[in-house]
């Protein structure tokens, strides 16, 4: 911290020099020299910005600690990537969605907040759930967990209108190993609505198939949804330590077909060169991160790591957890929605993937 302080010091005894250099030169009408001047010291201004901003943010945020992770060592989503081999389709699928538009939302790679994750404990309260559909693919509980001053996606509080958004409901309780993930969610009258419920053993190391080949979860792919969130006080710490979910228009993703560790595929309907379900992006390790402030390189960083799986169908590439369930707020990190903007298909490339999956919607569930 001292050395921090002292090179704060000396960069700011520059800038004083040269503030009094502009009006010196100013005074003796050097007009242009002046001009350059203030060009030198803007720019040392935004280089001061850059070197000593977040640092100064991370200090006022020493007491946040790292996120437990979800599920033991050893999980898909937790693995290192950064060097694992190409897919010989990677050129191919990255050009083919270049051309087909890239991300959603006019080919600009946004975040959305709307995901809460609700931290539960012993104590927590269970409602009873009705509505849900009676595949194999959905876990049948009588009751689910709903803690108090939780809420639902896009919701307010425990309410959503299920006919205009995807409600999702994630509930998550270390203690007792377990993670609560439904869809189509609405609480009223006392009793929990919803269309699909999945709950996840986290002191389970899953298969490359998941809970089940042909298997859908609260998610299109058949994945667990909170695990590939990050939030903000992931980078508030400054280390995003998991993969993380991106999604794509139902049109620029492969019909009828996914690859492991995804294990369904929902709603696609584009030909054989797009990606398909459960596809693994990486950030390509010759990507310039000067292009991006020190919060997005953070998340840019466990891209180049750990990747980014194909998990759904719609416009926002980027789901993050909304920072009501964390100590770190966005606004405070300087980190927004338009943070990642600068990042395109062509940056990433796909890690090898396997022979494609045919869906068939039969779902056989692991135990």
């Amino acid at each position: 911290m001292n050395m921090m302080k002292a090179s704060a010091i000396f960069a700011l005894g520059i800038l004083l020099g040269i503030g009094v250099a502009v009006i010196g030169y100013r005074l003796h009408k050097h007009i242009d020299l002046a001009t350059k001047a203030q060009h030198l010291k803007d720019h040392a201004l935004v280089a001061l910005d850059r070197a000593f901003g977040s640092r100064v943010r991370a200090a006022k945020l020493e007491h946040i600690v790292p996120p437990a992770p979800y599920f033991p060592p050893g999980a898909i989503w937790t693995q290192d990537i950064s060097h694992a081999p190409l897919d010989p389709q990677s050129s191919t699928i990255i050009a083919w969605l270049a051309d087909a538009g890239g991300w959603g939302n006019n080919n600009k790679m946004q975040i959305d907040f709307g995901m809460r994750v609700v931290q539960a404990d012993a104590n927590m309260p269970f409602v009873p759930v009705e509505g849900l559909v009676p595949d194999a693919d959905s876990d049948h509980p009588a009751t689910f967990p709903l803690p108090a001053g939780g809420g639902i996606e896009n919701g307010s509080g425990y309410q959503c209108d299920t006919g205009q958004n995807d409600c999702h409901l994630l509930v998550v309780n270390h203690g007792q190993g377990k993670l609560y993930e439904a869809y189509q969610a609405n609480y009223a009258g006392n009793v929990l609505k919803a269309g699909f419920v999945t709950i996840w053993d986290l002191n389970r190391v899953y298969p490359p198939s998941g809970r089940g080949d042909q298997c859908s979860s609260s998610d299109a792919a058949g994945f667990p949804i909170a695990p590939l969130l990050f939030n903000a006080d992931e980078i508030a710490t400054g280390s995003i330590n998991h993969a993380i979910r991106f999604i794509l228009p139902s049109p620029r993703i492969r019909a009828h077909a996914f690859v492991h560790p995804a294990t369904h595929a929902g709603g696609a309907t584009a030909p054989t060169p797009a990606p398909p379900y459960g596809v693994r992006f990486r950030l390509k390790a010759s990507y310039d991160m000067s292009q991006l402030s020190p919060e997005a390189q953070v998340v840019a960083r466990a891209m180049q790591k750990y990747g980014m799986f194909l998990s759904d169908c719609g416009n926002m590439a980027l789901t993050a957890q909304n920072d009501a369930d964390t100590k770190a707020k966005y606004a405070g990190l300087g980190f927004d929605s338009h943070s990642l903007r600068e990042l395109k298909v062509t940056d990433f490339e796909v890690v090898d993937m396997g022979t494609p999956i045919h869906l068939t919607l039969n779902c056989v569930r692991n135990r």
